[in-house]
C-alpha cells in the first residue's frame, strides 16, 4: 500500500482525536499499528501527538520497520517502549493523551502513569476499531482477492469430501493450499462432519466422514493481512427430507439477510431478519450465535451483527452473513458469505454455490 494511504489514515485519526479534545494517543495494539503505518511485526508502539507522529520498537525490527513503516518517525532502541519515549522527550508534560483501554493491562497502565506522571491519560474504547470498520479501496481489493482464493481452494477440496476421509485430512489440505496461494489461513479451519457439525466451532479430528453426514466447512484465506471468511455445508452420500428441510431454512434465512442488508440499517435489524425467519420455521432455539461480524485485519472486527448490537451499517463496511441451525447429536448447517455494504444493498463477494451439494 502507498504512503498516501497511510498518511490519510493518520490524518483521519488526528481529526478524530481533535474532536475528542485530546492531544494525541499511544497505540499499543498491533492491529491498530499495522493499520496506521503498515508494520506487521510483533513488537511496536505508535505515539501520535500535536508535535509529531512516532513509531517505537527495538533492534529486531530495525530493517523491517525501515521497509514497512509509512508516515511516522522511527525510534529503534533498547529498553521498554515507554523508556524510549521518555529518553527522546516525545511526550511533553501536561498533555492529555488517549490510550487503547480495550488493549491495555492494569500493569501497563500503571507503568504509563509512573513514567509520565504529568500526563493526563484518557482511556478510549473502539476508536481504532471504528476507524478500521470503513474500508478504503486498497482494503476492499485485498479482501476481494482473499475471497477469490477461498472460492477456488474450496472447489479443489470437494473430491476429498467422501466416506472415509477424516476432518483433519481436509483441514490440513486447506491450510496447505492457503499457505501456497496467499498469506495463509485466515483462522484455524473448521471441518466438522455428522454430529460434530452441530458444534459451531468444532475442532477437526480423526473422525471419518460417513454416509448422511452434513460437513460444515468454515475456512478461508488471508491476503495482504486481510481476512476472508466462508462457510458451506455439503452432505455426503444422500440427503434425506430432514437434511433438505434444515438446509433450505438456513439458505433462505441467509439469502434474506443478504437481500435486506444496506447502509443505514442497524446491525440488530439484520440479525432479526435471519433469526426471525429461522424462528418462524420452528428452529430459533438452535441458532445460537450472531448473524455476522466485520472483516478486516482481524477475523472478527466491527461491526457485530447480533441482537445486542447498537451499531449502524455504513457504506464500505465488510461483514459476514452466517446464520445456522445446530441439532445436537445429529448435525448442523451454516452458510456464510462476505459482503460489502453499499448505499442501497450489498455486494456478495463469494461465488461458491449455496445450493445443497450432495457428494457421492
Amino acid at each position: 500500500m502507498s504512503e498516501q494511504i497511510f498518511t490519510q489514515r493518520q490524518d483521519n485519526l488526528k481529526n478524530k482525536l481533535a474532536e475528542m479534545g485530546v492531544d494525541g494517543i499511544l497505540l499499543t495494539n498491533l492491529t491498530s499499528i499495522r493499520y496506521l503505518c503498515g508494520f506487521n511485526g510483533s513488537a511496536a508502539s505508535c505515539l501520535i501527538t500535536t508535535d509529531g507522529s512516532y513509531f517505537i520498537s527495538d533492534g529486531r525490527y530495525d530493517v523491517q520497520s525501515k521497509n514497512q513503516v509509512k508516515g511516522l518517525e522511527r525510534f529503534i532502541d533498547f529498553g521498554t517502549h515507554l523508556s524510549i519515549i521518555e529518553k527522546n522527550n516525545l511526550i511533553q508534560n501536561g498533555l492529555k493523551l488517549g490510550f487503547e483501554g480495550d488493549h491495555t493491562s492494569v500493569s501497563q497502565f500503571k507503568a504509563m502513569q509512573d513514567v509520565f506522571s504529568n500526563v493526563n491519560w484518557e482511556s478510549t474504547s473502539m476508536l481504532m476499531e471504528n476507524l478500521q470498520a470503513i474500508k478504503d479501496q486498497s482494503e476492499l481489493d485485498a479482501i476481494r482477492t482473499a475471497v477469490e482464493i477461498t472460492d477456488v481452494i474450496y472447489e479443489e477440496i470437494i473430491p476429498m469430501l467422501k466416506v472415509g476421509t477424516t476432518e483433519k485430512d481436509v483441514a490440513i489440505q486447506l491450510v496447505t493450499r492457503y499457505r501456497q496461494e496467499s498469506d495463509g489461513e485466515a483462522y484455524s479451519p473448521i471441518v466438522a462432519g455428522g454430529p460434530n457439525s452441530a458444534l459451531p466451532h468444532a475442532v477437526p479430528g480423526d473422525r471419518p466422514f460417513e454416509k448422511g453426514d452434513f460437513i460444515v466447512i468454515d475456512a478461508a484465506a488471508k491476503f495482504s493481512g486481510y481476512h476472508a471468511d466462508m462457510t458451506r455445508t455439503p452432505v455426503v452420500g444422500e440427503a434425506t427430507d430432514k437434511h433438505r428441510e434444515i438446509y433450505n431454512i438456513v439458505k433462505d434465512a441467509q439469502q434474506a439477510g443478504c437481500d435486506a442488508v444496506k447502509a443505514g440499517m442497524t446491525c440488530k435489524k439484520v440479525d432479526n431478519v435471519t433469526r426471525d425467519y429461522i424462528t418462524e420455521k420452528g428452529y430459533g432455539e438452535y441458532f445460537n450465535h450472531g448473524t455476522g461480524h466485520g472483516l478486516g485485519l482481524e477475523i472478527h472486527t466491527e461491526p457485530r451483527l447480533s441482537h445486542l448490537s447498537k451499531s449502524i451499517l455504513e457504506v464500505n463496511n465488510v461483514i459476514t452473513i452466517e446464520p445456522g441451525i445446530y441439532l445436537a447429536g445429529w448435525g448442523g448447517v451454516r452458510i456464510e458469505d462476505d459482503v460489502i455494504i453499499n448505499k442501497d444493498g450489498c455486494e456478495v463477494l463469494n461465488k461458491t454455490t449455496k445450493e445443497l451439494v450432495v457428494l457421492n
